[in-house]
């Protein structure tokens, strides 16, 4: 019997929301999982690297900081590949990016070497997460804001997963050995992964957007404008976020209670985090992203004051759990605006952009924080400039909101 492409000679029409839909977006948790291992992995072997390059610790934290360099612009790259030939040819481009410089942060001789190679392994990380979750949104409608964090989850699976396996390979077999096994590991299992993507898109139909679902709201700003502004509020969220997230190993040893309880907060914060993203999601899908990431930007704030008045054992293992169900949807939420309010032909391209922006935004959002514990001995005054930050994003995402309609069947973009 003739198949229907047979037939007709073309591939059935893509149904948003359907099995199929899921089924892309499994393969996606996967890709996202496997290649965010360049978002963790630096922070595992950074000791063992001071010590072989016997370098000061802000010298060989400089690996980190060039991860999230390369994440930041990575992703605006990767969102570029993907808006113009499709989403496949970008993760591509991502496991030849990340195999590369797992080869050559494991064979560097030198410090600076393993550093500058970790701009590519930011890089090649970059296209599992933004242009993931852009790519995503094209698949559903009624389920889009799910979807979306649901890709933006293998982000911190990644972050549950890798870094117990990191270091019990760089206890086995040495952190060099590692890192080549990590390239090879990447570059096999997610060409496999992506070969089952591309076949699920039906090869050509990887790279067009024609079945993606219309913008949704209409903000009565031009886009240029519109990327702009949630840049700024993701910039301001973000420094916020980075207080607990990049010092609360260091408040607790200030604290007394030991680096070990911090470690554990951090990962109750990411764990919590998982729970938070997906959960986001279905709220999204029943208020609208804008709304969502108000909600989570308020909660975010509260938890931040929470940290200024207990500082007991216990009241910090509870309010980090709460810092992480409130700040795990937060990122995604930007993702999903972009696809309520913009067309899909550029989604993948305005998500890396915002999500370069949240990147610039953790990262001076742990220094800063640093300077301000410098000059005060303490991290009170850090944390409430890390409130006051996310004042600044809730009244942009206000302003938006107050903005928002509902768009009809056709309405053309400003």
């Amino acid at each position: 019997m003739e198949t229907l492409v047979e037939k007709t000679g073309k591939t059935p029409a893509f149904t948003l929301d359907s099995r199929q839909a899921w089924v892309r977006l499994g393969v996606a948790l996967v890709i996202g999982s496997i290649g965010s291992v360049g978002m963790w992995s630096v922070v595992v072997v950074l000791p063992l690297v001071q010590a072989e390059f016997a370098a000061s610790r802000g010298a060989a934290s400089l690996a980190f900081t060039m991860a999230m360099l390369g994440f930041g612009l990575g992703g605006v790259a990767t969102g570029k590949l993907t808006d113009r030939f499709g989403i496949v040819i970008a993760i591509g481009s991502g496991i030849g990016l990340l195999g590369l410089g797992y080869v050559g942060a494991g064979l560097s001789v030198a410090l600076w070497q393993f550093a500058a190679f970790h701009l590519l392994i930011g890089a090649g990380a970059s296209a599992t997460f933004g242009p993931l979750m852009a790519e995503a949104s094209h698949w559903f409608e009624r389920y889009r804001g799910l979807a979306v964090t649901i890709a933006a989850s293998g982000n911190y699976l990644a972050g549950t997963i890798w870094p117990p396996l990191v270091n019990w390979g760089s206890a086995s077999i040495g952190w060099r050995a590692t890192h080549l096994a990590i390239s090879g590991f990447c570059v096999v299992a997610m060409t496999l992964m992506v070969l089952i993507l591309r076949a699920r898109m039906r090869g050509h139909a990887a790279a067009s957007h024609a079945a993606a679902p219309p913008p949704k709201i209409d903000l009565q700003l031009p886009t240029n404008t519109l990327t702009v502004l949630l840049s700024v509020a993701s910039i301001a969220c973000c420094v916020a976020m980075a207080m607990p997230q990049v010092h609360i190993v260091a408040y607790c040893g200030d604290l007394g209670y030991g680096a070990a309880r911090g470690a554990e907060m951090l990962s109750l914060m990411l764990a919590f985090g998982i729970i938070s993203r997906i959960g986001s999601g279905f709220l999204a899908d029943r208020i609208g992203g804008i709304r969502t990431l108000l909600l989570g930007s308020v909660a975010q704030g509260a938890a931040l004051m929470f940290y200024l008045f207990f500082d007991s054992l216990g009241s910090l293992y509870v309010i980090s759990a709460m810092f992480g169900l409130f700040q795990g949807g937060i990122v995604p939420a930007y993702a999903i605006i972009v696809r309520e309010a913009m067309p899909a032909r550029e989604a993948a391209t305005r998500v890396g952009i915002v999500i370069m922006a949240s990147v610039l935004g953790m990262s001076f959002g742990g220094w800063i924080s640093g300077v301000i514990f410098d000059a005060t001995g303490s991290y009170a005054a850090a944390f409430v400039n890390g409130m006051a930050w996310n004042a600044v994003n809730v009244a942009i995402i206000l302003m938006l909101l107050l903005r928002s309609r509902r768009r009809g069947p056709q309405v053309a973009m400003a």
